[in-house]
């Protein structure tokens, strides 16, 4: 039996307006997704089919369930449904490169799962894709359409764009140029990207079709009509098999090497002993246990070992860091160890994810995502206050806005780490003492307990936002 309820209207989400097909919306902080009347016969596929049982017992698209629920606009409305909820929603310029080909991959397999029950991906947005579980799943339960026979895929150019191009940059050209989708949040332009390209790459059978040859028709058929280009080439199931096919062994030939930075290395290189690291680990995770936090940040996690402390005392944790290498690594152990409840993401703490889309709405900046109950700023403070000129006050309100718990660690300029730091620079940061850190983050915080981490002249802190 489906529980009936009814609730006052409420807007779309502001992630979710540009499908006729349906939107999310939220109703005391619950989350639904609307099925519109335009879309009931696809959705009756998807359903019918065993398309939407074989996705989610694969772990490829998002488990729903439907609901007997005042729609958010009752006139358009067909069905209502209530999507399990993402513990955390990332953005594909926050992924590491094997995160980002995960993500094409599992896209492409849910294509070709389609056209065998007579559907097809209308959609092929990495923004429908998200890693639930230590997986990439889709997000979007409207993104299937009917498949017609002789039809090309629509979503072509869109997979193209959000996953080929950026793979292709990063493996051939800069692991940096990840961050080109955050400026073309429709995907990075195939013309950009042949122009990036190295030469060689046009001699590459997959890049020379799929982002060469395909920027050069955008190009020559620019002007034509949608309608005249779907009329104008048809595709048999077979030829849209091989063409996906083909996609696969394109983006897996892809690889991107994440050793030689000085991060990736960071643990292996710094000035802990064994003991000193092994006291900072139970000291987080009996703080951990202590305030019961249930999702934490880990900001500057590096391959995310103290992320791991935390997963372990039950936290689901977001694990960043500004290097990709340091992140690549710490996905990489995801996927060996089958983790779930950790999420390895790219994020520059001095220039953090904005908000961005229409109205500077469509996509949460990173602080939009939380509060959490806890971060962690683990050898961390020194290289924002140091190499980055951050206030020590500036630090500590970042900080407070994160959440209600921190557990931080203060490194003095005697370690040397911090040495190392001010060899290069003039030593201007009179304030960067152990009594001038307790008494700038005290303004935002109250000290819980502190302790020495033994054998090392460093400090490790509980604090909790006043």
């Amino acid at each position: 039996m489906m529980k009936k309820t009814t609730t006052n209207k409420t807007p779309a989400h502001n992630a979710s307006f540009r499908d006729p097909s349906g939107f999310l919306f939220t109703r005391d902080g619950v989350l639904f997704r609307q099925v519109n009347q335009v879309y009931a016969e696809d959705y009756k596929k998807l359903m019918d089919s065993g398309l939407y049982a074989k996705l989610v017992k694969a772990g490829l698209l998002i488990q729903h369930t439907e609901l007997e629920l005042e729609a958010a606009d009752p006139t358009l409305s067909f069905k209502v449904l209530r999507p399990e909820r993402v513990p955390f929603i990332s953005y594909p310029y926050e992924w590491s490169f094997g995160q980002l080909k995960d993500a094409a991959l599992a896209t492409l397999s849910i294509q070709k799962r389609a056209l065998k029950l007579g559907m097809s991906l209308k959609d092929a947005s990495a923004y429908n894709i998200q890693l639930v579980g230590g997986k990439p799943t889709l997000i979007d339960t409207l993104s299937f359409e009917i498949y017609k026979e002789g039809e090309p895929w629509v979503a072509y150019r869109q997979f193209c764009q959000h996953f080929l191009a950026p793979l292709a940059l990063m493996a051939y050209r800069d692991i940096r140029l990840s961050q080109l989708l955050r400026v073309y949040i429709d995907g990075i332009p195939l013309d950009l990207a042949s122009a990036l390209l190295p030469g060689r790459t046009r001699w590459i059978i997959g890049l020379a079709s799929h982002i060469h040859l395909h920027a050069s028709a955008q190009k020559r058929y620019a002007d034509v009509a949608v309608s005249e280009k779907r009329a104008g080439r048809k595709l048999s199931k077979d030829a849209l098999v091989a063409l996906i096919e083909s996609l696969q062994v394109t983006v897996r030939k892809l690889e991107w090497n994440p050793a030689g930075t000085e991060w990736a290395d960071y643990y292996a290189a710094n000035n802990y002993t064994d003991s000193a690291f092994e006291h900072k680990k139970v000291l987080v995770g009996d703080w951990l246990s202590r305030i019961e936090a249930k999702t934490v940040w880990d900001l500057g996690a590096n391959t995310g070992i103290f992320s791991r402390v935390a997963a372990e005392a039950g936290a689901y944790v977001v694990s960043s860091d500004i290097d990709p290498a340091a992140v690549e690594v710490n996905y990489r152990l995801v996927k060996e160890k089958k983790e779930q409840n950790l999420l390895p993401m790219v994020l520059d703490l001095t220039n953090p994810s904005p908000a961005i889309g229409w109205n500077n709405l469509e996509r949460d900046s990173f602080l939009q995502r939380g509060p959490v109950d806890a971060t962690l700023a683990l050898a961390l403070v020194h290289h924002m206050a140091i190499s980055n000129n951050v206030p020590l006050a500036r630090v500590a309100e970042f900080f407070a806005a994160c959440g209600e718990w921190l557990i931080v660690e203060f490194v003095p300029k005697s370690d040397s780490q911090v040495q190392k730091l001010l060899r290069s620079r003039l030593d201007i940061f009179s304030d960067y003492t152990k009594s001038g850190f307790e008494q700038t983050f005290g303004e935002f915080f109250i000290i819980k307990e502190s302790s020495a981490v033994r054998d090392s002249q460093r400090w490790l802190y509980l604090m909790q936002q006043k």
